[in-house]
């Protein structure tokens, strides 16, 4: 099992990408905590860093061409054995779409088959291609390729997850928990005419910046909390879709979702980082979400 740590001592550093490997039974890569504001990782051992690895380029460049190098990280369970890499690949931006996911499509198309990540939509829409580039978390389809070619750019699996394979990260416990906080209406009382449960304006307003979460982890994968209680600690993305239930008027069981946080670990360990709301592809605001939910706590 491989895994990614932080050693930097302070948040406020960003440090450079490296990994670290051991082996256990487990078929799973770990990639664990980014630290800084910056969101980039550090570990106690480097990893075996593109500079040991060949470099794959697609052939026959011309004399226009713009190549790009992207260095991706590569692990796979068919060889547990082995510790992760960076592998550099080689791209002519004028034959490459804009976006990161363009390029790592190009690569899985033209140029290394064996390459493995999620994707779907293309559009932020989804979620799936969700991935830790140059140190941020964000979304592979909404992300820029940086136009300097001098500029390397990096792309790492979410951090402080386990790894399926290359960048596809395995979000069980993530899905575990959001499914935890009943993520549905929960109403007893039929409306009168037997259509559906109307709301005012004004109460819809309430769920704006929140029904717009696309659960793709970045922002709790991104969480020094989330990367320290996992386990218990409930974590940003599966919050603020609590609060989104919470602050719906057609909803009749806040008491019981209410009560569900009521305890030390799923809600409070929250320490107002803000990586969540900084980090968000889709510029939403998880920390406000989770204060929200602490004011509600504390004063009904």
């Amino acid at each position: 099992m491989a895994t990614l740590r932080t050693t930097t001592p302070r948040l406020l550093r960003c440090t450079v990408h490296t990994l670290r490997s051991s082996i256990t039974v487990r078929s799973y890569a770990t990639v664990e905590p980014i630290s800084a504001l910056g969101e980039a990782m550090s570990a106690t051992q480097p990893p075996v860093s593109e500079k040991h690895t060949s470099t794959i380029g697609e052939p026959a460049n011309d004399k226009n061409a713009k190549i790009k190098t992207f260095n991706v990280y590569r692990w796979s369970p068919e060889r547990p054995t082995e510790k992760p890499k960076m592998q550099s690949y080689t791209l002519d931006l004028n034959k490459t779409g804009p976006m990161v996911l363009d390029a790592l499509i190009r690569i899985k198309n033209e140029v290394d088959p064996t390459l493995t990540f999620r994707r779907s939509c293309r559009e932020g829409i989804c979620g799936s291609c969700a991935m830790n580039i140059d140190g941020v978390n964000t979304l592979a389809c909404l992300c820029r390729i940086p136009t300097d070619t001098a500029h390397q750019t990096r792309i790492y699996p979410l951090p402080h997850t386990y790894v399926v394979k290359d960048l596809v990260p395995d979000l069980t416990q993530f899905y575990k928990q959001y499914k935890s906080i009943k993520p549905f209406l929960q109403r007893e009382t039929k409306s009168e005419d037997g259509r559906e449960n109307r709301q005012s304006p004004a109460d819809r307003k309430k769920l704006d910046g929140l029904y717009e979460c696309i659960l793709c982890a970045c922002c709790s994968t991104s969480c020094p909390s989330y990367w320290w209680n996992s386990e218990q600690y409930l974590g940003p993305a599966v919050l603020l879709q609590s609060y989104r239930w919470l602050a719906d008027s057609r909803d009749e069981h806040k008491a019981e979702r209410k009560a569900a946080l009521d305890n030390s670990m799923s809600l409070y360990r929250c320490h107002t980082i803000l990586n969540c709301s900084r980090t968000c592809p889709k510029g939403l605001n998880p920390g406000k979400a989770i204060a929200e939910i602490k004011k509600s706590m504390a004063f009904t």
